[in-house]
């Protein structure tokens, strides 16, 4: 198997010999579906990193990564009789073939509005099945037990409650403007901003700052920005994480010409280092 050409029926073999109990490998034999989700997590950033860096030869490395632990994940799945990496194949199929009916059924959507509308309205009957499919045999049990179990589910309830905190509000905004439950037009949405910021400013200007209203408000401010993000189709978190890679270069611009004077940051006065910040963003317009 090692000579043979890569493909996933390789990789698949590799994972199952890290795995073996008596010659694999002592640290992937340790880990279980909690103990690697951390890992996930950064091979994914890690591909983002290297599509934002332009380096599509290690993205190609990255995206081995990423690869990996979906066979892992699957590997963990089929020794315990779950699930396997031909169930996950075959799960992605089905949802991508039912939820593109323009392509792989007769529909015909005329608009890109229609093509989303179909996109989330699918996602809502796939919530309402995975409901159903939890009740199972005791769902008649239930009923009599709870009325609530009769509600629709949530269209919040299943969104990753580790999803980075940018991109779940964009989440949780996205859903509920799904059913009409958002702003008319961007310029409400930037009034809904100016509001805020109002609201942060009385909680400052009490003798006795409250920190948790003070924080509430600031968590209020900054959903509302991830709205505006929204409704100006920008994504928040890439956004933000462009906005750092801006900061990190120009402040990294002010220490050396921190270096270049000989000084020390606490030897400069705000307004020097303040200079020093308008000259590296004049050269950038050079």
């Amino acid at each position: 198997m090692l000579n043979d050409q890569a493909s996933i029926k390789k990789l698949r073999w590799i994972m199952a010999q890290l795995r073996d109990p008596i010659t694999g490998c002592p640290w992937d034999l340790k880990q279980n579906f909690a103990s690697i989700t951390a890992h996930t997590l950064e091979e994914a950033y890690e591909v983002v990193d290297a599509i934002e860096q332009g380096d599509f030869s290690e993205l190609k490395k990255e995206l081995g990564d990423l690869l990996f632990q979906v066979v892992f994940y699957s590997q963990l799945g089929q020794e315990q009789q779950l699930f396997d990496l031909d169930n996950v194949i075959e799960a992605i199929c089905e949802k991508l073939i039912r939820r593109h009916p323009h392509v792989f059924d007769s529909a015909n959507f005329t608009s890109d509005a229609e093509i989303k509308a179909n996109w989330e309205n699918e996602k809502i009957k796939e919530r309402e099945q995975k409901k159903a499919s939890l009740g199972g045999d005791n769902t008649a049990k239930v009923n009599t037990v709870n009325s609530s179990a009769n509600k629709p589910v949530s269209l919040l309830a299943d969104i990753p409650k580790n999803l980075p905190a940018l991109s779940q509000a964009a989440k949780i905004q996205k859903r509920c403007s799904h059913v009409g439950f958002d702003w008319d037009n961007i310029h409400d949405v930037f009034a809904k901003i100016e509001e805020e910021v109002l609201e942060v400013k009385d909680e400052l200007k009490a003798d006795v700052v409250n920190h948790n209203a003070l924080t509430e408000e600031l968590g209020d401010l900054m959903f509302a920005v991830v709205n505006l993000c929204r409704h100006a189709k920008a994504d928040p978190e890439t956004i933000l994480r462009q906005a750092n890679k801006k900061f990190t270069s120009r402040f990294q611009g002010v220490e050396e010409q921190v270096f270049q004077s000989g000084k020390g940051f606490e030897q400069h006065q705000l307004t020097e280092l303040e200079q020093y910040w308008q000259q590296v963003k004049s050269l950038e317009k050079q």
